[in-house]
């Protein structure tokens, strides 16, 4: 049996719509770590749209928040624990997140949603021979039914 394409997720700024000035509306913020950061902004909906996704994505965390999105968000979107993508120690410049991806990916397809793509990342994306999508996400809306409209079309034409 093929394996499905991969769904890679950041957190902050695609979950997280952090540089938002106020909390969008349809999200609610979570003090999970209150000694050292603001609040988490989680929307209700993601979580819906997610599992919808992973019915024929693997969906995977791409993200610094590495095992800590299994611990915090999971639950809260309602999702079961995912695979992790393993990056090097935060804070890491985003071009250092392709190595990891790379490896992760092993020539399966896969789309990548993040607020932070390089041109490391793109270049990356140019050489695959498997299908790859880079989604970019605009960190102050997070991920939209928009984006979630093109994940499910990108997947459909495979």
């Amino acid at each position: 049996m093929t394996p499905l394409p991969l769904l890679l997720l950041d957190v902050d700024g695609v979950l997280n719509p952090f540089a938002a000035p106020a909390c969008p509306d349809g999200y609610r913020e979570y003090p999970f770590f209150p000694e050292d950061d603001p609040p988490v902004r989680l929307c209700a909906a993601h979580g819906p749209w997610l599992r919808t996704l992973s019915r024929t994505f693997e969906l995977a965390w791409a993200t610094g928040w590495e095992d800590e999105a299994n611990v915090f968000l999971a639950p809260v979107l309602k999702l079961p624990a995912l695979p992790v993508v393993r990056f090097p120690p935060v804070p890491f410049d985003p071009a250092e997140k392709v190595p990891a991806i790379d490896a992760f990916t092993a020539g399966r397809p896969a789309a990548w949603v993040d607020d932070a793509h390089t041109e490391a990342g793109a270049a990356w994306a140019r050489s695959r021979t498997a299908p790859t999508l880079l989604l970019p996400s605009d960190p102050a809306r997070g991920l939209t039914a928009d984006m979630v409209t093109a994940l499910h079309t990108w997947r459909a034409a495979l």
